[in-house]
């Protein structure tokens, strides 16, 4: 993302045979899943699923039981810390600053792997601004980040990220706590990313948002994949009902080439866990 020119590096992010076991408990099992640049994955499932658990050990913040996580087909152990915020950036559920730094400055924290670089100071100041400009949040620049709203927290990591200028972007849940224009927003964001050939992955609870935005899409369930493909094949209510324990059916939407998935609430199961 570059206010100066279009479009940005693409990469691979693999990761084969994912396994995270905690305490005796599989929070991961056995999960295989890629995502190349120009592509948007939508990662869904229910709670407990193992979703931000696959995030982090796709951003290699986290230990696993086996398997490996590959950039470019280079294993992440490889990269050394720095090297590794400079090809992929993790948007977290929350973040938590007790300290009070501007939204501005939180946003500029995203530019600290390219520090020293030359010319920085000014391109990453103006990176700074445009990462704002993105997700509407310029207007509380030199407002305390601890006194935003938790939309307004979510939009300034969101601008972090993006400030930070990596080919992969993983973002977990990045439209909780949003209003519904700033849930589309970021989505058509996360969207156009991916078309300038960033690799994005999207942990998702709204389900349609994931019908309209991804491109592919991992369903969960246990920690283990339930399904993975295009998106309209992954979402689909044969899949999704037994995962949920809800029923599904599709309606067309008035807009779009693709189906909204509407919830029948009288067929919920009380027995799924």
């Amino acid at each position: 993302m570059n206010p100066e020119s279009a479009g940005t590096t693409t990469a691979v992010l693999r990761g084969e045979s994912l396994t995270v076991r905690v305490e005796q408990q599989t929070l991961l099992d056995d999960v295989s899943v890629g995502v190349a640049g120009g592509e948007l994955l939508g990662v869904v499932g229910p709670n407990g699923a193992g979703k931000t658990t696959l995030l982090k050990a796709l951003g290699g913040d986290l230990e696993l039981t086996s398997g490996l996580v590959y950039i470019d087909e280079r294993p992440l152990s490889e990269f050394d810390a720095r090297e590794l915020a400079r090809r992929r950036a993790v948007m977290p559920q929350s973040s938590y600053l007790p300290f009070l730094f501007t939204a501005r400055e939180v946003v500029r924290m995203g530019r600290a792997p390219w520090e020293g670089e030359r010319g920085e100071r000014e391109h990453g100041a103006k990176l700074t601004e445009y990462a704002m400009s993105l997700t509407d949040t310029r207007d509380y620049a030199v407002r305390a980040y601890p006194t935003l709203s938790g939309g307004e927290q979510s939009r300034v990591t969101l601008a972090r990220v993006l400030a930070q200028e990596t080919p992969i972007l993983l973002i977990d849940e990045p439209t909780a706590h949003l209003d519904l224009r700033h849930q589309h927003l970021v989505l058509q964001l996360a969207r156009e990313l991916a078309s300038e050939g960033a690799a994005v992955v999207a942990v998702l609870h709204d389900l349609n948002l994931a019908a309209m935005y991804a491109d592919t899409a991992l369903v969960l369930q246990r920690g283990a994949v339930i399904a993975s493909g295009a998106a309209p094949d992954a979402l689909h209510p044969d899949v999704l009902s037994p995962v949920f324990g809800i029923d599904f059916v599709l309606q067309p939407h008035p807009e779009l080439e693709r189906p909204m998935l509407v919830p029948l609430p009288a067929t919920v199961s009380r027995e799924r866990g």
